[in-house]
């Protein structure tokens, strides 16, 4: 689990195609690795992947043909936001974020008003059960709160702190983002539907 509080940012700096999985390497000179081992779960882009192997400032990570399929693309050179799992001890500053992504979103429009980021995101159609007025959302990786939610679309505000610390600050007009929708949502749903039998 993690809190959707980002660490800092890294570069994908490698990508090697093993079939329809991957070998992701990830350079990131702000990330602490001292205490990172193999097999730790890191939130890379919102996404919790298993650390392969670890050197220096580099994280090595395998991706799975499934996730591969489910999340939008971190080509070679892109930034990427890094969150390690959270502890019992761990500050709960953002809301429950598992790293399981449940779809890609595109940025619509991305309008600067003083200093914040008012942004849009089309989301799934799938997902819009899931989304209501000053709840939770992951993007990226990023714990955010909804702002309003209309059709198929999410409306957010970004503080510049936001903007600063993580990838969000490189996104336009076209940029896919990962979505995570509140946990804790899934399940409400699935008591709901299943209230009968409880």
């Amino acid at each position: 689990m993690f809190t959707g509080i980002v660490e800092c940012t890294g570069v994908v700096d490698k990508i090697e195609l093993t079939g329809a999985a991957s070998r992701l390497r990830v350079d990131s000179k702000d990330f602490e690795v001292d205490n990172i081992g193999l097999g730790d779960s890191i939130a890379v882009n919102g996404v919790c992947l298993t650390v392969s192997n670890c050197c220096d400032r580099y994280l090595q990570f395998d991706v799975s043909p499934e996730t591969m399929s489910l999340v939008a693309p971190m080509p070679e050179g892109s930034i990427v936001n890094l969150e390690r799992a959270m502890t019992l001890s761990s500050l709960l500053g953002g809301h429950l974020v598992s790293g399981h992504v449940d779809g890609v979103g595109e940025v619509n429009i991305v309008d600067e008003i003083d200093g914040n980021w008012e942004i849009t995101v089309s989301v799934p159609p799938s997902l819009n059960r899931y989304l209501v007025k000053k709840g939770s959302i992951t993007l990226n990786g990023v714990s955010l709160t909804i702002n309003r939610e209309g059709e198929d679309k999410v409306f957010i505000n970004l503080v510049p702190h936001t903007v600063n610390m993580t990838n969000l600050k490189m996104i336009a007009p076209g940029s896919l983002v990962n979505i995570e929708v509140d946990i804790l949502a899934r399940y409400a749903e699935k008591l709901l539907i299943n209230r009968d039998s409880i």
